[in-house]
């Protein structure tokens, strides 16, 4: 199955939780459309971790999951549990959405993120909230919109701001229910249309857009594998930033689209340690609890030391265990204990104990867990620097980022490199294709 063609089989398999609304599809259901349902929870799963709201997942249309997560709620109610009452529409930024998966963590000796992954609040003794730079529309009909993008593409001539403005100003799952509008009016697909009417790199782009978001990881980890060669920077990209109930979504549309699992694919083109690490990082099985048991830390941060610099030659295995199966919290709580330990970074000891993309796949790990903002923003500028373009990169970071901490991204990258990220991507691309990003930053 081509995830850019042929019916809209996605509408009920529009995001990844409820937990980021504003970046995976608000829950909410809209006159005329029908709800997405959720699954009954399936036995033998543990009550929500401390911290967690109860949230319901959206899963119709992949796989029967096998493994599963926190207590949810049959049907499709008005507001999952944990979350405050809403008012019509989407709010541009609903403060009472504390524990998101999306969040950072917490290093107590740096001014990093909050420890509970909080997309509200990105620095507490601030008060800041994450700044994602496309929000859901409110008011928001989608018929309009269609009625927009069909006038754009038909006749002679595309009208290529039409379509920018109105992909660019709407979240993920509204342009979902915008191509379900245009299906339904004009009895064509939207995609296939917008497919026809542009081209190259903006053509890229605009499909994107158009993707959900599980199908859209996975083509990315798939043509990742797929072929000679593998483009490790995109395995550890995706694989150390998401949440397990991301990962287990794109486990579900990966094998959906595929017809294997995603670990197979990811065991039968890695090897080594590596291949440790991508399987056990497969499994989703992190721990969410965002309590941080200071004692367990200072453990953990001896084994690391024993395991490396005390010892002639490394186990990996403790440095595998330790990083794919704690908490975001707990890790900058251990980090914070090897410096302590050592007088040295965990960084440094990784980068002097490990090499090749055993290293580089750790070492991202400790980055997302400090500052994930910072982690993207070396993502794009690595993306455009230098001679050509990897467009690739650039785009799976924009589309993917935009409705989460595209806002917290662009201050890093300004931050870290003296340059604003708007210049470099007028400087980088051209035409539609530049406009179109920038319509993304919330520029056109």
């Amino acid at each position: 199955m081509n995830p850019y063609q042929g019916p809209p089989q996605y509408l009920h398999n529009i995001g990844f939780t409820n937990n980021a609304p504003q970046s995976f599809g608000n829950p909410m259901p809209m006159p005329g459309f029908p709800t997405m349902g959720y699954p009954a929870p399936q036995p033998g799963y543990p009550a929500a971790s401390p911290g967690y709201p109860q949230s319901n997942y959206p899963t119709q249309g992949y796989p029967q999951q096998n493994t599963g997560y926190s207590q949810q709620n049959q049907g499709h109610p008005q507001q999952s549990q944990g979350y405050p009452q809403q008012s019509q529409g989407y709010p541009q930024q609903s403060q009472g959405y504390s524990q998101q998966s999306h969040g950072y963590s917490h290093n107590p000796a740096q001014s990093y993120p909050s420890a509970q992954e909080s997309a509200q609040t990105r620095y507490p003794q601030q008060g800041y909230q994450s700044k994602p730079t496309v929000v859901p529309v409110n008011p928001f009909d989608p018929r309009d919109d269609a009625a927009v993008l069909r006038k754009a593409m038909k006749g002679f001539g595309t009208d290529e701001k039409a379509i920018i403005q109105v992909l660019t100003r709407r979240s993920n799952e509204q342009r979902l229910r915008i191509a379900f509008e245009f299906k339904t009016l004009y009895g064509k697909d939207l995609v296939s249309d917008l497919k026809s009417e542009t081209s190259g790199k903006f053509e890229d782009l605009i499909v994107a857009l158009m993707t959900p978001l599980p199908q859209f990881y996975a083509k990315e980890l798939h043509d990742a594998t797929a072929g000679i060669g593998t483009d490790e920077d995109v395995l550890i990209e995706v694989m150390c930033t998401m949440s397990n109930h991301e990962i287990h979504v794109i486990k579900q549309a990966y094998t959906a689209m595929y017809g294997t699992l995603l670990e197979d694919d990811l065991r039968g083109d890695t090897s080594g340690n590596f291949k440790r690490l991508m399987t056990s990082l497969c499994m989703g099985n992190r721990s969410e609890d965002f309590h941080i048991d200071q004692g367990r830390a200072r453990e953990d941060a001896r084994s690391l030391l024993q395991a490396g610099e005390l010892r002639l030659g490394t186990d990996e295995s403790v440095f595998n265990a330790v990083l794919c199966s704690r908490s975001f919290p707990q890790l900058a709580a251990i980090f914070q204990e090897y410096q302590f330990l050592t007088g040295h970074d965990i960084d440094d000891a990784i980068k002097a104990e490990f090499s090749g993309d055993l290293e580089k796949a750790l070492r991202a790990i400790v980055k997302v867990v400090r500052n994930k903002p910072l982690f993207f923003a070396e993502g794009l500028h690595k993306s455009m620097k230098g001679l050509g373009t990897n467009d690739r990169q650039l785009i799976r970071i924009m589309v993917t980022r935009c409705e989460v901490d595209l806002g917290d991204i662009a201050e890093m990258f300004q931050a870290k490199y003296g340059e604003s990220l708007q210049s470099w991507i007028e400087g980088d691309c051209s035409g539609h294709y530049k406009k179109c990003f920038l319509g993304l930053l919330g520029l056109y």
